[in-house]
């Protein structure tokens, strides 16, 4: 079993720079946890924290049940792979992944074994007598990973390893990794600042902002029910369209006064918005659950006038920017929407699967009404 546990954790730097408060988070055997957030957010420093790096000014890090506090990094069981790869420029490809067992006194026979299974797991045995400079990027990846493979440790910690790669090769090597981890069946932590990576890779997701864990879950769960307004705008490509307005009772029901008009919220948000009526809040839009109306469409209600400012085809797909005068919105529609630029357009919204957000808290107050 190699659970790592983090029990209240905080790391404050010198001058009483607060990196990293009270972070309490459990990873699962055999689990890829990936965090994620924006830069600065204490993510890099708290996978340090469990490889050892970094001291722990409070709180402890167990790893497979042992604390590790005291615990040299070489004793921890884990390996890491950097962002920026640290390979030895002088060895080649098979010494740099050698290295560590060298270093740990394996027999020869044992690092052989050991560096071959893992270039065949990553497809690099033609390269094992190259020198990095010899190598692409995403080679000279796959060799950091491979040194990190041989050492079979229980804890795997990756650090932005593909921050460094261009925009098709990460693609790639997210799907290399995955495959990796139900290859290695190991648990796996991993650092990134790309919420597209930490959608695709993570079993569960656990997003960071200014030191503090925002929260824990699985992507889906946190696409679908973010717990606040900074997880709900930054999980999302792109961004949730964010409204400020008031919560009205109208007819029998609620809605939303964006200020140049009134969208009825669903029946199951009246519960969780008791006593909201009359207040400011904030709603939460994804821009694939907007869409220009069909003419002679029923529908709820939910229907606001918006003028088209900015049209970006993607294919089978384009975004559109909208402005209700109030405002600016994108719009993720199907390509067979004609648009022009300028001209003005009835937009639908589906409002069942908006949120509701508290205007000073940012608390998601419909976040238990949503289904992920």
């Amino acid at each position: 079993m190699a659970e790592v546990a983090l029990d209240h954790v905080t790391k404050i730097f010198p001058g009483n720079v607060v990196a990293v408060r009270d972070a309490t988070l459990q990873v699962k055997d055999l689990e890829l946890m990936v965090l994620v957030g924006p830069s600065g957010c204490g993510k890099s420093t708290t996978l340090r924290m469990v490889a050892g790096l970094e001291e722990i000014t409070e709180g402890t890090i167990s790893i497979a049940g042992r604390v590790v506090n005291d615990v040299p990094p070489k004793d921890r069981d884990i390996a890491m792979v950097f962002q920026n790869y640290a390979l030895y420029p002088h060895m080649t490809v098979y010494n740099n992944m050698a290295f560590g067992l060298k270093l740990r006194r394996y027999r020869k026979s044992v690092i052989e074994r050991r560096v071959r299974e893992a270039a065949q797991i990553l497809g690099i045995e033609g390269l094992l007598d190259r020198k990095p400079k010899a190598l692409s990027g995403g080679q000279r990846q796959r060799v950091a990973v491979g040194r990190a493979i041989v050492r079979k440790p229980s804890v795997f910690l990756f650090d932005e390893p593909l921050s460094n790669l261009d925009a098709k090769l990460r693609v790639e090597m997210r799907a290399e990794l995955n495959k990796l981890h139900r290859k290695l069946e190991t648990t796996m932590i991993y650092v990134t600042h790309d919420q597209v990576e930490a959608m695709t890779l993570g079993d569960r997701i656990a997003v960071m902002r200014d030191g503090t864990l925002q929260q824990v879950a699985p992507p889906l769960e946190i696409y679908e029910r973010p717990v606040n307004k900074f997880v709900a705008g930054f999980i999302g490509t792109p961004p949730m369209n964010f409204l400020e307005g008031q919560i009205v009772a109208t007819d029998g029901r609620l809605h939303f006064d964006e200020g140049t008009c009134r969208l009825p919220l669903p029946r199951s948000f009246e519960k969780a918005l008791e006593g909201m009526v009359g207040r400011r809040a904030t709603l939460g839009l994804r821009p694939e659950l907007l869409e220009p109306a069909q003419p002679g469409a029923e529908g709820d209600g939910a229907r606001f006038r918006a003028t088209v400012n900015v049209v970006e085809p993607l294919g089978d797909e384009m975004l559109v920017y909208l402005s209700t005068g109030k405002h600016d919105l994108i719009a993720k529609v199907d390509s067979h929407h004609r648009l022009e630029v300028g001209e003005e357009v009835e937009v639908s919204a589906q409002m069942d699967r908006s949120h509701v957000f508290d205007q000073q808290s940012e608390k998601n107050l419909t976040a238990s009404t949503n289904e992920a």
